[in-house]
């Protein structure tokens, strides 16, 4: 792939996107390829690490000179939207390593993932308004969801970026780490975390956090008859209990 680097791990997958003289802008041949990735994690499930690498830039935003160029046909194609809600939708949970600057598109794809650590130089932004259109890859729901409406408004509405220390206090990022070279062990450190539970009580319960509201509760009692009955939760049980046991 031309803009992204793939590593291939038992229990996941690490992409890093990697157009370093574009500061990782997205163009169309970067979401193409993060739709073969979709396309692979979507018929073998596994977790996936989303990261522009540790060299200061995340994803500087959609590529300018392609979008100038967009018409509505275009914007109704939903080009990176698609994309986004593709990884939104990935059967196991993903995590994304966020250093430098994640601006405009570059942020709606880390929105876009489940969880988000970053470094103390991370800065979130959503600047399309000062460029004449609007958020419309995510941001316009996913962010009022990660920070709350009003919040998200006056950002969508201003512009203005978010760093570090205030993306963790509004919730938009899970975790921050102080030095760069810290951030794939901590983002890694969390995937470890989420890979001690079971692959499938994992997948039924994205499924139950994401969706609507009306389908709830039917959906977890659904989900949950389905892992009462499943092998693995009847071994994770009586090795709990076993561990428990006196001697």
């Amino acid at each position: 792939m031309s803009g992204l680097r793939i590593e291939e791990r038992p229990d996941r997958v690490v992409v890093t996107l990697d157009r370093p003289e574009k500061r990782n802008a997205i163009d169309a041949e970067l979401i193409r390829e993060l739709h073969e990735v979709c396309a692979d994690l979507e018929a073998r499930p596994r977790l996936l690490l989303l990261t522009g690498g540790s060299d200061g830039i995340f994803a500087g935003g959609a590529d300018i000179g392609q979008l100038r160029e967009r018409g509505r046909v275009d914007a109704l194609n939903a080009i990176n939207a698609a994309a986004f809600a593709r990884i939104r939708a990935l059967p196991l949970p993903t995590v994304a390593a966020v250093d430098g600057p994640a601006l405009g598109g570059g942020a709606e794809l880390a929105y876009a993932c489940d969880l988000r650590v970053c470094t103390a130089r991370a800065v979130f932004g959503q600047p399309e308004v000062r460029l004449g259109i609007l958020a419309g890859a995510g941001a316009t729901h996913r962010l009022p969801a990660l920070v709350g409406e009003a919040r998200a408004k006056e950002l969508l509405f201003t512009g203005r970026r978010v760093d570090a220390g205030e993306a963790l206090r509004i919730g938009l990022v899970n975790r921050v780490v102080a030095e760069p070279a810290g951030l794939l062990d901590c983002a890694h450190g969390l995937l470890d975390e989420i890979a001690k539970g079971s692959a499938l009580a994992l997948r039924l319960t994205k499924l139950a956090v994401d969706a609507p509201a009306a389908a709830h509760p039917q959906l977890d009692l659904v989900s949950q008859a389905v892992l009462f009955e499943d092998e693995e939760k009847y071994r994770r049980m009586t090795d709990f209990l076993e561990k428990r046991r006196p001697r």
